[in-house]
C-alpha cells in the first residue's frame, strides 16, 4: 500500500503555491507510505536542470569547486542532501561528467524536471525539502510503503529514466525481472532492483521511439503484468492509468483551475474550491491525460 499524488494547474495564478497545494497532498497520503517519500516538481527553465542526491561525505565538499571548468555557466540550488545543478551543458555532456563524482547520484534531468526524495516519514521528508516554497505548472509525489525492494533512497519514488519523464506507482508488477533484462539489452540504465523503475524505462524507452505517451501507457496494459495504478510526469503534464483489474485506488478531482489526483480523497480535502470539483474514479484501462 502506497501514496500517489498528482497535481496539474491550469491557471497560472495557482503556480506560485504548488508547493503549498502539493505539501497538503502529500501529508495527506503520509499513512499510506511511512517509509518514504519523494516528489517531482515541473518549472519550466531555458537551461538543462540536473537534480542529484549527495552521500555525507560529499555534501561538505564544494561542489561548485568540483564541476569548475566541467559544466558551462552553473548555478546550484541545494536543498538538504539534494543539489538542483542549473547549466547550459547538454546531457549527452553533463550526464558523463556527474557520474564520474564519487557519491553524487543522479535522480532526474531535463528543463522543467526537479525531483527530491528521502527515506523516512514523508511528513518529515516534505518538510525537510521545503516542499511548501516550490513554484511550478505541476508536480507528482509519493508515499512508500516498501514491498518490492530495501527502504533506501534508490528504492524511493519518483523514478526518472528520460529527459524531463518521471513515474510514481502504487501496485506491483509480477514481470519486471524479464522486462528488465530486455531494457538493458536495449540500452536502458537501472539503478535499483525496484519494479516501477522497470516501468519508468519502459515508459522511457517507448516514448525514445517516438511513440506517444498514450500509445505508450495502452501498449504497457498488455506488456506490464500486476496491478497497478500509474501517474507519469513529462514536461508539459502528466499522465494516470490504472491497470484492468483497477485493484489499487485512485480518484481525480477536476475544475476551471487544476486536475488533481490521489489514491484516496482526504490527500485532496484542503484544495482551492474542491467542493466544486468534477470528482471521478478513472476508468480501468483508460489513460487520463493533461498537458500533453
Amino acid at each position: 500500500m502506497c501514496g500517489i499524488v498528482g497535481i496539474y494547474l491550469k491557471n497560472k495564478k495557482h503556480q506560485k503555491d504548488l508547493g503549498k497545494l502539493l505539501t497538503g497532498m502529500m501529508n495527506n497520503m503520509a499513512s499510506r507510505g511511512p517509509d518514504s517519500a519523494g516528489f517531482a516538481i515541473y518549472d519550466k527553465s531555458n537551461k538543462y536542470k540536473y537534480s542529484v542526491c549527495l552521500n555525507a561525505d560529499l555534501q561538505n565538499q564544494n561542489l561548485s569547486k568540483l564541476l569548475k571548468n566541467k559544466l558551462s555557466a552553473i548555478k546550484l540550488k541545494k536543498v538538504s542532501d539534494h543539489v538542483v545543478i542549473e547549466t547550459s551543458t547538454k546531457p549527452e555532456k553533463a550526464i558523463g561528467v556527474l557520474k564520474d563524482i564519487q557519491g553524487l547520484d543522479i535522480v532526474g534531468y531535463g528543463k522543467s524536471i526537479e525531483i527530491f526524495k528521502q527515506v523516512g516519514n514523508p511528513k518529515d521528508v516534505v518538510k525537510k525539502f521545503s516542499l511548501d516554497k516550490f513554484t511550478g505548472s505541476h508536480a507528482i509525489g509519493h508515499t512508500r510503503m516498501a514491498t518490492e525492494s530495501a527502504i533506501t533512497t534508490d528504492g524511493s519514488h519518483p523514478y526518472s529514466t528520460g529527459e524531463d519523464e518521471c513515474l510514481v506507482h502504487n501496485g506491483s508488477l509480477s514481470n519486471h525481472n524479464n522486462l528488465r533484462r530486455s531494457l538493458v539489452k536495449n540500452g536502458v540504465e537501472f539503478k535499483s532492483l525496484n519494479d516501477t523503475e522497470v516501468a519508468a524505462g519502459y515508459i522511457s524507452n517507448s516514448l525514445k521511439n517516438k511513440n506517444s505517451l498514450k500509445d505508450t501507457l495502452t501498449s504497457g496494459l498488455k506488456d506490464l503484468d500486476g496491478f497497478y495504478t500509474f501517474i507519469t510526469g513529462t514536461r508539459n503534464g502528466f499522465a494516470v492509468l490504472r491497470d484492468e483489474i483497477a485493484c489499487k485506488p485512485a480518484v481525480i478531482a477536476e475544475n476551471s483551475d487544476y486536475v488533481a489526483i490521489a489514491s484516496e480523497f482526504q490527500a485532496m480535502a484542503h484544495l482551492p474550491n474542491v467542493n466544486k470539483a468534477d470528482i471521478y474514479e478513472p476508468k480501468p484501462g483508460v489513460v487520463y491525460s493533461w498537458g500533453n
